[in-house]
């Protein structure tokens, strides 16, 4: 379209008399860019759709694919208890008194030998009813200050009391099956094994929300992360439930947003890995609804863009390199890239075939409308409440990739804090753990 239109202007320039030298030389720079232009736009437009599926899906079929290939030339390992080793379970709690009571005696029935278990639970800051609560049990080590500092400064204080071998983090809205603890310690009969990730369930009631795809992207997260300790190491654990060697605890920053993954992945700097452990697991509800989901999602994001920073080490090829393929895989590409270049491609895509009238392009560009004409309405019937599986997943989808942008923004613009604003989550319905 550009070159035709300075054809046209050079007809009209040969009436005027300008000479063709000089308008030749004009017009190369829009020649160039209508044969070159175009191509690369098309080669950053395919490019971005295949990191996009890479992040989403790609990965796991490559993950499942290097881990068949491992394991045919390397017999997988049997975790087993060869002792068990002490473990101390640590619990931060801010004005939980709805919930702390059923946490503690789902924590006091766990399955371990008596003489080997500890419990400190830290409420600082907490205004209600919490402290009280859990002052009533005796088997527990309260630690109370009225000023609240955030819960990575609370589970500093509480990791200077534990003096097990084991210290095992869990949150205090998460409820454990019964043989967490003894499926977390067999694995520390291997040496190499730094911290022990659990896995975290989310409750998706029959009549579930769009908060139900918290539940549906844990499952393939789970799936995710048992794939990434068969093949090297857990990129991050959940804060529901993990644990690491005492010993290897590093006190991260107070304003450090994301204290699990700050942790666990500090375990990793000291050469150790995190095994992953499905038999332990920690149940909990969804948020109450997309706003509280929306509201943590965005925490996360945030705290995952500062974790960038602080873990420098997770950003050199060199030092370690499958745990870099891991993390540039599983994570920075979620964190960084995939939000924006869902942007782009649509852009790209939009001009692309306004240029060059392709059908692929048209069908492309058709199939991307489509998606987020479906998010719309996903939207819509989510904010009427509303319940449809058509608009379910691509609504979830971009909710998800707008708080990636939205926790970008507030960590840059110094936004976040770093004491925690719990997320309001349904109501635990009347047995949800029965093993």
């Amino acid at each position: 379209m550009i070159v035709k239109t300075k054809i046209f202007n050079f007809y009209c320039c040969q009436i005027v008399g300008v000479s063709s030298t000089h308008f030749a030389l004009s017009i190369l720079p829009y020649f160039v860019f209508e044969i070159f232009g175009f191509v690369f736009m098309k080669i950053i437009f395919w490019i971005s759709i295949f990191l996009v599926f890479y992040t989403y899906i790609g990965y796991g079929i490559l993950l499942l694919m290097l881990v068949a290939f491992k394991q045919f030339f390397q017999r997988k390992k049997t975790a087993y208890l060869n002792k068990f080793p002490t473990l101390t379970v640590v619990v931060a709690a801010y004005n939980e008194e709805e919930n702390i009571v059923q946490k503690i005696e789902n924590t006091l029935s766990l399955n371990y030998p008596s003489d080997k278990l500890n419990f400190v639970f830290v409420t600082d800051g907490s205004t209600d009813s919490t402290p009280e609560k859990v002052n009533c049990y005796p088997q527990i080590k309260l630690l109370h200050s009225s000023e609240r500092r955030g819960k990575v400064s609370a589970i500093n204080r509480a990791m200077k009391e534990v003096t097990s071998e084991i210290a095992v983090f869990t949150d205090s809205n998460a409820l454990l099956n019964k043989d967490a603890l003894i499926n977390i310690a067999k694995h520390y009969s291997d040496k190499k094994i730094g911290a022990v990730a659990g896995e975290k369930r989310v409750i998706i009631t029959k009549i579930s929300d769009a908060t139900a795809g918290e539940g549906l992207y844990w499952k393939y997260e789970s799936l995710l992360k048992k794939w990434d300790a068969e093949l090297f190491t857990v990129v991050g654990a959940a804060g529901e439930l993990f644990s690491i060697r005492t010993a290897l605890y590093e006190p991260p920053q107070p304003d450090t947003i994301l204290d699990d993954f700050a942790i666990s992945m500090s375990v990793v700097k000291k050469g150790y890995r995190i095994a992953y452990e499905p038999s332990a697991y920690a149940v909990e509800e969804a948020s109450l609804n997309t706003t509280e989901e929306l509201k943590r999602k965005v925490r996360i994001a945030a705290g995952s863009i500062q974790s960038i920073g602080r873990l420098k080490f997770l950003l050199n090829p060199f030092r370690q390199p499958v745990l870099f393929f891991q993390y540039f895989s599983h994570c920075l590409l979620r964190w960084i890239f995939a939000p924006f270049l869902m942007i782009l491609i649509f852009i790209l895509n939009t001009i692309i075939f306004l240029q060059t009238k392709e059908d692929s392009y048209l069908v492309l560009w058709i199939l991307q409308t489509a998606f987020y004409v479906l998010t719309f309405f996903g939207w819509f019937f989510e904010s009427k409440q509303l319940r449809s599986k058509l608009f379910f997943v691509p609504f979830y989808f971009c909710f998800m990739n707008y708080a990636i942008i939205a926790g970008i923004y507030r960590y840059f613009f110094k936004k976040q804090s770093a004491s925690w604003e719990k997320a309001k989550r349904k109501k635990y319905s009347a047995e949800i753990i029965n093993t």
